[in-house]
């Protein structure tokens, strides 16, 4: 996996949305914490384009800047703005031939998961964090703070506590992951996932459980959860039940899904659609370890 060089003080950062609209206060917001890294913000040229009315504009204005972005040589980073929905729509539109080339960090959660899986099959580590639409939120200073950790290329771990239901066991493999709605969704894509030895990580927000129950399903009959190193189950934020209640909790539905197979897994990683919503470098290698005392993701060999 290509490492692209982390972030000095003085660097370029851009700021882009592949997908949902976000408000200009959000955006200045965000901007004054980064610019307070040393760092000088790029506004992608269409990132307040009122083309649409829930995407940041057309499928064509925000390719264009996300492309603009991967392009120009001077940008150090592109942090998506935020999550929702239209990634997807210009994902297989995106000439990544340059970041090959000149490798640069790629930041965001949710919705960019399709890009973070994307950048994965390209062989190369993108960041799994928080975006500039929840930096002014007050309860997301660790989550931030984090960011900005990774961005400079602090080593950091990331821990869980003790759940009863967690399957005990150590396993080291490439991590990735993110929202199970995009990971599911990716599944005879361009960017489906290659699941064999990684540890996997997902979260969910919003979601029924029944409708958990089915994308976990169709996970495990394509395949997906066979091979894993090890699973790592992040927040499970909002989850519904329907009328007539499924029955089961995440949990259980998640337990029965990997029943058939030893490795670990563990729940409530501070990963996912709450604060904190720790950084993490998708496709490096981790060594997941889950124990009597809690769980712990650290930098593997």
């Amino acid at each position: 996996m290509i490492t692209p060089p982390f972030i000095k003080v003085g660097d370029k950062v851009g700021v882009a949305a592949p997908g949902r609209k976000i408000s200009k206060e959000d955006f200045k917001a965000a901007a004054n914490v980064m610019s307070s890294w040393g760092v000088e913000v790029v506004q992608a040229t269409n990132l307040f384009s009122s083309s649409h009315n829930y995407l940041a504009g057309t499928d064509l204005e925000r390719l264009t800047d996300f492309q603009h972005l991967v392009d120009d040589p001077n940008i150090k980073a592109i942090i998506c703005a935020r999550g929702g929905y239209g990634t997807t729509r210009i994902l297989d539109d995106i000439d990544f031939s340059n970041l090959s080339k000149n490798p640069k960090w790629i930041v965001g959660f949710s919705d960019i998961t399709a890009l973070h899986l994307r950048l994965a099959a390209l062989g190369i580590k993108s960041i799994h964090a928080t975006m500039p639409v929840l930096f002014s939120r007050p309860d997301s200073s660790p989550s931030v703070e984090t960011l900005w950790s990774v961005l400079k290329g602090s080593k950091t771990e990331i821990s869980a506590p003790f759940d009863k239901m967690n399957k005990h066991g150590q396993a080291t493999g490439h991590i990735i992951g993110g929202n199970l709605s995009l990971v599911a969704d990716a599944i005879g894509t361009s960017n489906q996932p290659n699941t064999t030895g990684k540890i996997l990580v997902l979260e969910e927000i919003e979601e029924y459980t029944y409708k958990i129950d089915r994308m976990l399903m169709h996970l495990k009959r394509s395949g997906k959860l066979d091979d894993l190193a090890g699973l790592v189950i992040g927040h499970m934020t909002d989850i519904k039940e329907p009328e007539l209640p499924f029955g089961q909790t995440v949990k259980e539905i998640i337990l029965e899904k990997v029943s058939d197979f030893g490795y670990p897994v563990s729940f409530n990683f501070p990963i996912g659609h709450e604060n904190p919503n720790l950084a993490w470098i998708h496709g490096a290698s981790m060594t997941l370890t889950v124990t009597q005392n809690g769980s712990q993701l650290a930098p593997g060999s």
